[in-house]
């Protein structure tokens, strides 16, 4: 399993970078000790964990991570359990797909196409060098199409472009949460609230349930969908390639979609899968899993929601599998 490499993508973390690949294997070895000594967690096979939901023969199998909230869903055959309460928690940079959503709603792309092009303003240019939280390293003047700069909001993680791309949209970064707000309340996210576009406020908070109605409409897009399986892109005028931050990404059929970390929020992981890995056109499954070692060092928060939303993965797709 790979394993995050970078420290953060919302609140508390670093300006997003570019690594050699000697740099990247040194940082997962780092990664790794302090990990190991933490894992396996206790997690919930059949009895012990928080399974709230669902009882139907085969979802007690579901390995439910024993801290946070966690829920699956599968295309064609239903929810597949939750675990965890459903009291609205920070959701960190889980929400720049509501961002996406609402960029997208506006300005909808078709096929290949790059969209207008966006001029970077001093904001996004000064915010560029905050080392509190993870952005863009764009400059002033810079012009990026609207594919881009989601590319440049959705892989790395660039708060900087996500409230860029709002004040592009709605005029300002509140006038485009009142958006956000009211496209959540649409597709009935009783639970959720929205006060930035980026994620670093610690009052955006949701729940699991919540964020999984979003996950199932935004996959609908066929332009968000594709940016969110993108595993790597070159952006002209970025220096180096432009990484995805969801290492689970292009293992056992996932093909999205987002990674939020913050001190507040833990580890996060909204992601999509195919049900059967082998098949790029099976039924997807789609699953959320929040506050994951909530109050640990990021590196560590993000690692987790990794592997235990993994372990969902895999395990979704056996019971599917085992449908008659």
């Amino acid at each position: 399993m790979d394993l995050p490499r970078k420290a953060s993508d919302s609140g508390t973390g670093v300006r997003f970078g570019f690594r050699s690949p000697l740099a990247h294997l040194l940082v997962a070895a780092a990664l790794l000790i302090p990990l190991a000594a933490m894992l396996p967690y206790s997690y919930a096979m059949v009895t012990g964990g928080r399974d709230t939901k669902d009882r139907r023969p085969g979802t007690s199998t579901m390995p439910w991570p024993d801290e946070g909230q966690s829920i699956v869903h599968a295309e064609g055959v239903g929810e597949l359990g939750s675990s965890g309460d459903r009291k609205p928690v920070p959701i960190a940079s889980l929400t720049k797909v509501m961002t996406a959503y609402v960029i997208l709603k506006d300005h909808p792309l078709r096929g290949s196409a790059e969209g207008p092009a966006i001029t970077v303003d001093g904001q996004a240019a000064k915010e560029a060098g905050h080392r509190d939280e993870s952005t863009a390293p764009v400059r002033e003047g810079q012009r990026f199409t609207e594919r881009q700069l989601l590319y440049l909001m959705l892989l790395p993680s660039g708060n900087n472009v996500a409230r860029l791309l709002a004040r592009w949209d709605s005029g300002s970064q509140e006038a485009f949460v009142q958006k956000m707000n009211r496209a959540a309340s649409a597709l009935g996210m009783t639970d959720t609230r929205y006060t930035g576009a980026s994620g670093y406020e610690t009052d955006t908070r949701s729940t699991a349930a919540d964020q999984l109605k979003l996950a199932r409409r935004a996959m609908r897009d066929r332009v968000l969908r594709a940016i969110v399986a993108t595993p790597s892109v070159i952006v002209p005028g970025i220096e180096g390639p432009v990484d995805n931050t969801n290492r689970l990404l292009g293992k056992s059929g996932v093909i999205g979609l987002k990674t939020g970390s913050s001190s507040s929020s833990g580890g996060c992981l909204m992601w999509a899968a195919h049900s059967d890995p082998e098949n790029g056109r099976s039924p997807l499954i789609f699953g959320v899993v929040l506050g994951q070692l909530t109050g640990k060092p990021a590196e560590q928060t993000l690692a987790a929601a990794v592997i235990r939303s993994h372990r969902l993965v895999t395990a979704a797709q056996r019971i599917v599998a085992a449908r008659p």
